[in-house]
């Protein structure tokens, strides 16, 4: 029986182990626990997905409790959202899908390491997201002007008699029905308000955006943050997209109802 041991030839004094370096992307804004930027991205994009799902089913909340009390009280809540204003809400709407569309160049720019066009993007962004703020205090300041604001001082006198206060477009109902009007007016302040905390969060975003881009920090690479804040301001302009027909929209001066 053969009982040699079989050794493998020793390498030559001249011969070297070659070990392939790993390829690793670096990046300033580079985290140690990523091991690629492109990791590092795709993780972000994850989490801000995440986010977007939390805040769908949070909103998801308000649209169903409008919809079951409207349900319950229609005849309270048509004339109430007859007296919303559908011009100023029409130009929120395209306000905001103009701001929406900066937003959407910002991105392209920042991809395109177009440092000016960046910031001239992320400027109008805001310009016209305060824009839509200004005109939401407008629409607020009326209706407390109205006594629209639920609670102790609410005046029903407008909806049980309307041609009293010079609105002919719109049919009287009894007290009783009037009172639940402050419900429409509830949730009108407590989904626009949430919505425009929604904006005003964005819009500091946004300044801390034009700070960094201003330092450059999106133009050699680095897209993410723009890219994740994108999706942030989307997701609020299309939850005013289903606000506005909503509140504004349905049932408008039904006199041949």
């Amino acid at each position: 029986m053969d009982n040699s041991i079989t050794q493998t030839e020793p390498l030559m004094p001249h011969e070297t182990i070659v070990h392939e370096p790993h390829e690793h992307v670096f990046i300033p804004q580079h985290r140690h626990h990523f091991e690629t930027e492109e990791q590092q991205r795709e993780a972000g994009s994850f989490g801000m997905w995440l986010f977007l799902l939390t805040e769908i089913m949070f909103f998801g909340g308000l649209f169903f409790s409008y919809l079951l009390y409207r349900n319950w009280y229609y005849d309270a809540f048509v004339p109430a959202s007859n007296f919303l204003s559908v011009q100023l809400g029409g130009a929120n709407t395209a306000i905001l899908i103009t701001s929406g569309f900066f937003m959407a160049l910002a991105v392209w720019a920042a991809e395109m390491r177009k440092k000016q066009f960046l910031i001239w993007t992320l400027v109008l962004t805001m310009v016209f997201g305060w824009a839509f703020i200004g005109i939401k205090g407008v629409e607020w300041h009326d209706e407390w002007v109205h006594h629209h604001i639920p609670g102790a001082a609410f005046d029903i006198s407008e909806f049980v008699s309307p041609s009293a206060h010079g609105i002919t477009d719109q049919k009287p109902i009894p007290p009783d029905m009037a009172q639940h009007c402050q419900i429409f007016f509830f949730l009108y302040f407590g989904m626009t308000g949430m919505h425009a905390l929604h904006m005003l969060i964005g819009l500091g975003l946004l300044l801390w955006l034009l700070w960094r881009a201003w330092r450059g920090d999106f133009t050699a690479g680095y897209v993410a943050p723009i890219e994740n804040f994108a999706l942030y301001w989307h997701f609020v302009d299309i939850i005013w997209l289903f606000l506005f027909p909503l509140l504004y929209l349905i049932n408008r001066h039904p006199l041949a109802h």
